[in-house]
């Protein structure tokens, strides 16, 4: 693949679906739902918890490593 070929940023490697955008409207909508249809706060808190480590991990963390890795080549 030639440098003019390669994807400038991470996010360009990604589908739609996976994109920040679709990744936070999801982690936004899902405790969201949870508490209009249950209210309850041990089912809705647990989620968000994951949802947050989910957000660090593919929009933060993942990103950085592979700006890391592309620039190490």
């Amino acid at each position: 693949m030639e440098p003019s070929e390669q994807p400038q940023s991470f996010w360009q490697l990604k589908p739609w679906w996976c994109q920040p955008w679709s990744i936070a409207l999801t982690g936004l909508a899902v405790p969201t739902v949870s508490w209009v249809w249950l209210h309850r706060w041990w089912i809705t808190t647990p989620a968000a918890f994951v949802i947050l480590v989910w957000w660090y991990l593919f929009l933060y963390l993942v990103p950085k490593t592979y700006e890391t890795t592309e620039s190490d080549l």
